[in-house]
């Protein structure tokens, strides 16, 4: 993997990830100056969570035809967010973040917000910090018209490679605490851009989600001294040991794509590396070669699924900074709103109001269809 970094005429930096050596000399030309308002944070005591306020987001480009993509390779009639004439994978600050840097939480502040919220007085008092964080976008690849179903492994790996970089380089910022690289696809997901591409959030604290799975992974090496994580993949990997049987969607040399028991969508699907690691830059080679290969084949499974492409949400969960080092294991999880060729599941009264899920479709049926349709493609 090759790596150029640059800037973009507002100064927000540029990073391009190519699978060949490349001698780039970058230069945009557009006369552009940031988007006007930083971003906020606000904590809810209610739910010891942080809220973020980012009203320059509710300019950002929405849905552009095609001739005017923002991601695309510019041109010499049009200058784009990516100021070269063509790349393999390109990494760039977003011009419309969720944070928008300035000072980190104290580690008091992403600890324990709530004992801040109390003056000595008694007096319960609002919590507000600037947009401490950072978010940028992940452009797999220059063509608008294909997606990351559609790449080459090897290109995947260059995305892989590009996540793991900027993982490092927003942890060693010291003002994130949490790295989340992630996929939106699709319209009924929600995209703004149909570009194929993703983002990467430094949030700068453990995000609620994760607080959640580090607290439930020490509760239970409290009363077991096992591991969570390793003790989930292994049950998995049991029940699936039998042909056409159990959740396991896929496995590997070095990963395993399961549905859990307790999914809460149509389709989601958990990837679990075998080797227990923290983070993205923790793989080897072999390991991000292996994935990429699995990755593709879950993906094309999920377009197989329905009469039109999979829309889905895809993320990696990291290890925060903050975690201890046993509490936590690097995995992937996808997962889908579309629950038949013409139905969505939407979050209603007991999702949205109250966080219980209802999933309409059994995780063992779902999993053997991922199987089948696995199958099915590779006889093609």
């Amino acid at each position: 993997m090759n790596r150029t970094a640059a800037h973009l005429a507002d100064g927000r930096e540029i990073f391009f990830y190519d699978d060949a050596p490349r001698d780039r000399q970058v230069r945009d030309r557009r006369d552009i100056t940031r988007a006007v308002g930083a971003s906020e944070l606000r904590y809810d005591p209610f739910l010891d969570e942080w809220v973020a306020v980012a009203a320059a987001r509710q300019h950002r480009t929405h849905l552009p035809s095609a001739d005017q993509c923002p991601l695309c390779p510019s041109t010499k009639s049009r200058a784009t967010e990516i100021p070269q004439e063509d790349y393999d994978v390109a990494v760039f600050e977003n011009r419309f973040p969720s944070f928008s840097g300035g000072e980190a939480l104290s580690p008091h502040m992403a600890g324990d917000a709530l004992a801040s919220c109390v003056e000595q007085e008694g007096d319960l008092v609002e919590i507000r910090h600037a947009g401490a964080g950072r978010c940028e976008v992940v452009c797999f690849t220059p063509d608008h018209t294909t997606s990351l179903a559609q790449l080459s492994a090897r290109r995947i790996e260059t995305v892989v490679e590009a996540w793991a970089d900027r993982t490092q380089a927003l942890l060693a910022t010291g003002q994130v605490d949490q790295v989340y690289c992630f996929e939106n696809r699709g319209e009924e997901i929600g995209v703004t851009l149909h570009h194929p591409h993703g983002q990467i959030y430094g949030y700068p604290f453990a995000t609620p989600r994760t607080r959640t799975m580090l607290s439930q992974a020490r509760r239970f090496r409290s009363a077991t001294g096992l591991d969570l994580f390793a003790e989930t993949l292994q049950a998995e990997q049991h029940a699936g040991e039998h042909p056409g049987s159990g959740r396991v969607v896929l496995r590997t040399d070095h990963w395993t794509a399961f549905i859990p028991s307790w999914a809460r969508w149509p389709v989601e699907i958990h990837i679990y590396p075998h080797r227990a690691v923290r983070t993205l830059p923790d793989l080897n080679a072999e390991e991000r070669r292996d994935f990429a290969r699995l990755y593709l084949k879950v993906l094309g499974a999920g377009d197989a699924l329905f009469a039109t492409p999979l829309p889905y949400i895809s993320g990696w969960h990291q290890a925060p900074l903050s975690a201890p080092e046993t509490d936590f294991r690097l995995h992937l999880q996808l997962f889908s709103i579309r629950r038949a060729d013409n139905k969505l599941k939407y979050l209603a009264g007991s999702e949205s109001g109250m966080g219980v899920f209802i999933n309409d479709i059994p995780p063992e049926e779902m999993a053997q269809r991922l199987r089948h349709a696995i199958k099915e493609k590779g006889h093609e």
